[in-house]
């Protein structure tokens, strides 16, 4: 009775508790405006100069790319990889390599617009956001890598840890939360076999041909199946893709700016709260600065042994209550929830937490020789000077060659795991 009684009290003051929370921060605001308005300028900063040129070309490319019908034809490929270790459609596998080269606001915005064209179901659009949220390399290798810590190679170290750890974290969680049966967004091949089978064996019926159609064929097929779905042309997808990727780094920029000021309200409010604390579950960004900013590059940061780069790589995998909720609005429609959305990003930050300890030291040695990015950056730069958009945009073919070999390396993991399950087929 009682739980029925505070269950029926949460619901029913739910509605009230963002106006509350809302007068609460104009309270906050108005007593202390001068630290509010350069806790908003720190934010407005770091979304102008780093986000939004950062991410503009990749919001767009995936839109594009989504109405093109390539996604498809790349979810394919990926079909065995997706559904044997996440359990999720194939089309789900560019959004995949999305979320790792372009960041979580891609990849959520990619995740909607399969789910808008209806290929993932609402549950599964949930699954799929949670498992594809990572952090952009932009923000591991310039952000905290060169600008914070002063090493490339320890924005690589990151990197390849918070890659690792948030696959290893998607493939636990499609243990517990994944279903074996995939939803097909056609069912009309599940009702075709019928008539076929009545029919003379001699006859080609539309089940077999299906099944014995080569992989080129395939591919064009589900290409011009989502193409003939979207039904836009170039010049309105184009023209769409560019309004609707900027809507979405304008709703960003008022995240990062209000977490900002929320940062900055509640280390007044709590002084002894550490500040990186604070920082680090609220907003990505400001949390990866308030850890290494005590630290005078990368030796400072290693003072205390590999403790500091673990909770630095946790944060990032966290990624901050402000990027969770930034996906989540993009991901409206689709109605995920923002409790087991959650989880996997917890499940995602002990992960890197764990590898960290294990794979930083190895990681760290590697010879800046193979590193294709910044490897000859200066090891002091200023977040003001990486920060502007002509810095990022010349590393857009070194992003786009790591997005490229991470497709290539996707397809050879999803070719293993079918040859892997065709060969236990016999057997079992």
């Amino acid at each position: 009775m009682i739980n029925f009684r505070s269950r029926r009290f949460l619901s029913g003051s739910a509605p009230f508790i963002p106006g509350a929370a809302a007068i609460l921060l104009a309270i906050a605001i108005i007593i202390a405006p001068e630290a509010s308005f350069k806790a908003s300028l720190t934010g407005l900063t770091l979304w102008w100069t780093l986000v939004f040129p950062a991410l503009l070309p990749f919001l767009i490319l995936s839109e594009m790319l989504s109405a093109s019908g390539f996604v498809h034809g790349i979810g394919v490929l990926l079909e065995p990889l997706m559904k044997r270790c996440f359990r999720l459609p194939g089309t789900g596998g560019w959004t995949l390599v999305l979320g790792l080269t372009a960041g979580f606001p891609a990849a959520a915005g990619g995740v909607m617009q399969l789910h808008k064209q209806g290929d993932i179901t609402d549950k599964e659009a949930g699954r799929l956001a949670a498992i594809v949220h990572y952090a952009s390399p932009v923000t591991l290798l310039i952000v905290v890598g060169t600008a914070f810590l002063h090493s490339p190679a320890a924005g690589y170290a990151l990197l390849a840890i918070h890659w690792l750890s948030g696959i290893a974290a998607g493939i636990l969680s499609a243990c517990f939360n994944g279903s074996r049966k995939i939803s097909s967004p056609i069912p009309l091949p599940q009702a075709l076999p019928q008539v076929p089978q009545e029919s003379d064996s001699s006859l080609t019926g539309s089940r077999p041909r299906s099944k014995k159609a080569s992989l080129p064929r395939r591919i064009h097929q589900a290409a011009a199946d989502a193409r003939s779905r979207d039904g836009r042309g170039f010049g309105k997808v184009l023209g769409e893709s560019v309004s609707s990727a900027v809507q979405s780094l304008m709703i960003i920029g008022g995240y990062m700016i209000m977490f900002a000021v929320v940062v900055s309200i509640v280390t007044r409010l709590l002084p002894w709260l550490p500040n990186l604390v604070t920082a680090s579950m609220l907003e990505i960004h400001l949390g990866a600065r308030s850890m290494t900013s005590a630290a005078a590059g990368l030796e400072g940061f290693l003072i205390g042994g590999l403790l500091g780069p673990a909770l630095l790589s946790a944060g990032l995998a966290w990624s901050g209550i402000c990027a969770q909720l930034q996906a989540l609005t993009v991901l409206k429609a689709a109605n995920v929830r923002f409790l087991p959305f959650t989880a996997v990003r917890l499940l995602h930050g002990l992960f890197a937490f764990a590898f960290t300890l294990l794979l930083w030291t190895p990681l760290l040695h590697i010879q800046s020789a193979v590193l294709p990015v910044l490897a000859g950056s200066p090891p002091a730069v200023q977040l003001q000077d990486i920060g502007t958009s002509l810095r990022i945009w010349t590393l857009a073919p070194q992003i786009l060659g790591l997005q490229t070999l991470l497709v290539m390396l996707l397809l050879l993991l999803s070719a293993a795991v079918k040859l892997f399950t065709s060969s236990r087929r016999p057997s079992g």
